[in-house]
């Protein structure tokens, strides 16, 4: 249920009812905004398009900029090309229609020291909204026409009588007729009627980072007597919010541990395998240091008797398989099996092909077999995986002589029941749901050999996400991070061609390193609908460039519709050079290892964010060999321009996850989460707020360390509550 469809029969109550705690967020969340004064029926539907329904939105609708009225620039002082924000008055006006039906809205605006053009196209309604006499501001270019310096549909404010040295302005639609001065008469009415607030953060905690208590900082952002003011009121209500979002990740993580029953996986002995050293020394490479470091941390993880809850995230080729495949062995070398749950059938089938062909030579002790050893066992199960098959694999999990599974959803259902299973490791956790997560968890709760143990858990993205948001999202894990590649990489050169002969030129690069002996990928541009209509259009652009610009090299094509024998065939050729350019769909984004691959065209590159960019780039440069990644894109978009470049201009894919929050927002990855909502409305998890996000996670848990369930502050409580849901709350406040 949202906050909206909660408040349906709610009591509500007059603003200026308090407690003796101070008004909470919750009772204000109880208020509409109908109570406060002049916000009539029509005003009331203007502000539910913006999301405003009660007063807790009206006062959390905060201001989009400040603008300091002291510092205003002149009209005179403007020149062509400037983008400004202008003060001025409206001093005459018309509307006119031309032949063709168009509407203009033509008015003359002063501001004392000279005067301004301003024209509307198609937007009749600013005759209304700026009569003579109206003060308003203006944002826009400044350009000439006729001689006559103008701005074309620029952004206008209203600001009516406000006479304050630093005015705010509130993110409104235009259309809604919702003027900025509005904004500001209610929120004033709002929290003059509010009185005092309930302030969750103690008396001690403000001193220690200098804050303003929860009243004066809503005052001071809405209407701030300076600019440092306005900063300290934003400091205090974006702690609030990563405070709430910090409570709810270490309530889960309490959660999880709080009736957990760990596995303390034995180091090996006489009596036990060494599989993790066997692995480790018949690799065809040498670890990295950070593989080194990761694989300790998770080691001291899995001897230790409470549950492992990590995360493993590395850059595209950092090796993450490896470290992930020495905590499944450490499992198997215990006595118990492993699995690892990949989101689609082609990223599972790459893991099995990759783990099969890493372990092929690893055997363990098993006194009932002829010299008291077999294979270690691996299988793969996902919805293609015959029936007969299937049910083999089934037998085996349950009697223990299936060592490792690999498989995808499938693994979840009903019928899958593992004799004892001690590891799991997801990739790409960010596509599985947490009740997928812990539906995998607890099959180890319900082994067939009965022993009802929790096992430990890893999950793993290939998609580096910066370590201030890590710690806010992924709170309840444990971070390692992959910071170093293997030897022999080499780093890509990424290009995006601006020109047709530049265009040219890459299609000769994919035919120089095909001459050379070497592949390439050409990816399809990413479509809207389903696999089918993406698998059509690449066989179009098969057929298109086969015909054209790589006439005469032998061209294979992948993609989401194949049958996994069928996607294997053809991967198998491209391996061996039969298939000289793989023409493929986002199906090859990761998991796919040809060290023969020296080329990457993505086509219509636009289309595609950072992180999957990143991934295809990282399906070339895997060997000694020169490589380039070529983004096809005629773009002028800002944001996909931000992107491309940021693509070019580093190949670390933590910088890039900078560079994607501040392109895409929190919201890209706080929907990560599954459960819980973010209110993140002034907090940022970029590098700017992580001492914010450090001080959150101290005081969460220096709340939640004598107090779990928040018993002894109901108040703050009720705050969780009302941002994370009743179903959530209900969970980790056992209320």
């Amino acid at each position: 249920m949202t906050r909206a469809q909660a408040r349906v029969g709610r009591r509500t109550e007059a603003p200026g009812t308090t407690t003796p705690a101070g008004r909470t967020l919750t009772r204000l969340d109880a208020i509409p905004v109908s109570d406060i004064s002049k916000v009539g029926e029509r005003r009331q539907e203007a502000l539910a398009a913006l999301g405003i329904h009660t007063v807790l939105d009206l006062v959390t609708h905060y201001p989009r900029r400040y603008i300091d009225r002291t510092r205003q620039a002149e009209v005179s002082e403007l020149r062509p090309g400037d983008e400004c924000l202008v003060l001025a008055r409206v001093t005459s006006g018309r509307g006119r229609r031309t032949r063709g039906g168009r509407s203009i809205v033509e008015l003359e605006v002063r501001d004392g020291s000279g005067a301004l053009k301003v024209t509307f196209f198609n937007q009749p309604w600013r005759a209304k909204q700026l009569p003579v006499g109206t003060e308003a501001l203006f944002f826009g270019k400044l350009d000439t026409y006729r001689g006559r310096r103008q701005f074309t549909n620029p952004v206008v404010d209203l600001i009516g009588n406000r006479t304050g040295r630093i005015v705010p302005i509130y993110p409104t639609s235009e259309k809604s007729g919702i003027a900025g001065w509005e904004f500001g008469e209610w929120v004033a009415e709002a929290l003059h009627r509010a009185g005092t607030l309930h302030d969750p953060v103690s008396e001690r905690w403000r001193r220690e980072f200098d804050f303003l208590d929860r009243t004066a900082a809503f005052g001071a952002i809405h209407a701030p007597e300076t600019f440092a003011d306005k900063g300290r009121a934003r400091q205090r209500l974006a702690f609030d919010e990563l405070l709430r979002l910090q409570l709810e990740v270490v309530m889960r993580r309490n959660a999880l541990e709080r009736d957990a029953r760990g596995i303390a996986h034995p180091a090996p002995s006489g009596s036990s395998p060494d599989l993790v050293g066997a692995f480790v020394d018949q690799l065809p490479f040498r670890l990295t240091g950070a593989q080194h470091r990761a694989i300790g941390e998770i080691g001291r993880d899995l001897a230790a008797p409470r549950p492992m809850h990590r995360l493993l995230q590395g850059d595209v080729g950092s090796g993450k398989t490896v470290v992930a495949l020495c905590a499944l062995l450490t499992a198997v070398q215990g006595g118990r099996q492993g699995a690892l749950m990949a989101p689609t059938e082609v990223l599972a089938e790459q893991h099995f092909m990759s783990v099969r062909s890493l372990v092929r030579d690893l055997v363990i002790p098993d006194p009932t077999r002829l010299g008291g050893s077999r294979p270690l066992s691996l299988r793969l199960l996902t919805s293609r995986t015959p029936a007969s098959e299937r049910a083999r694999l089934h037998e085996d999990l349950r009697s223990g002589d299936l060592d490792l599974i690999v498989g995808t959803h499938a693994l979840l259902t009903g019928d899958v029941q593992f004799s004892r299973l001690g590891v799991v490791v997801i990739d790409e956790q960010h596509r599985f749901g947490v009740e997928q997560r812990e539906a995998l968890r607890s099959k180890g709760r319900h082994g067939a050999a009965g022993e009802g143990a929790d096992p430990d858990l890893l999950v793993m993205t290939a998609t580096p996400i910066p370590r201030t948001a890590a710690m806010a999202v992924f709170g309840d894990l444990d971070v390692t991070e992959l910071d170093e590649l293997p030897e022999g990489r080499t780093p890509v050169d990424t290009v995006w061609p601006r020109t047709p002969a530049d265009e040219d030129d890459v299609w000769n690069r994919v035919r120089d390193e095909v001459e050379a002996g070497n592949r390439a990928y050409v990816v399809c541009p990413l479509v809207d609908g389903s696999e089918r209509v993406q698998a059509n259009s690449a066989t179009e652009e098969l057929a298109r460039l086969e015909a054209g610009r790589l006439a005469g090299l032998r061209l294979g094509l992948v993609h989401g519709q194949l049958k996994a024998q069928d996607k294997e065939t053809v991967m198998e050729r491209f391996r061996s050079g039969e298939v000289e350019v793989l023409v493929a769909t986002t199906v090859i984004e990761v998991g796919v290892d040809v060290p023969e691959a020296t080329v990457m065209v993505v086509e219509d590159a636009d289309r595609f964010g950072i992180a999957q960019l990143h991934q295809l780039r990282g399906r070339v440069g895997r060997s000694h060999r020169r490589s380039w990644c070529f983004l096809l894109s005629t773009t002028s978009a800002p944001d996909a321009t931000r992107r491309l470049e940021a693509l070019v201009a580093t190949t670390d894919g933590f910088e890039l996850a900078d560079v994607d929050l501040e392109v895409r927002g929190e919201g890209s990855v706080l929907g990560t989460r599954q459960k819980g909502r973010s209110d993140l409305k002034l907090a940022s998890l970029r590098r700017a707020d992580r001492p914010l996000v450090e001080a959150a996670r101290a005081v969460a848990e220096d709340l939640l360390a004598d107090d779990p369930f928040l018993e002894a502050d109901a108040l703050l409580a009720d705050e969780i509550r009302l941002f994370i849901g009743e179903d959530e709350a209900a969970y980790l406040l056992k209320s």
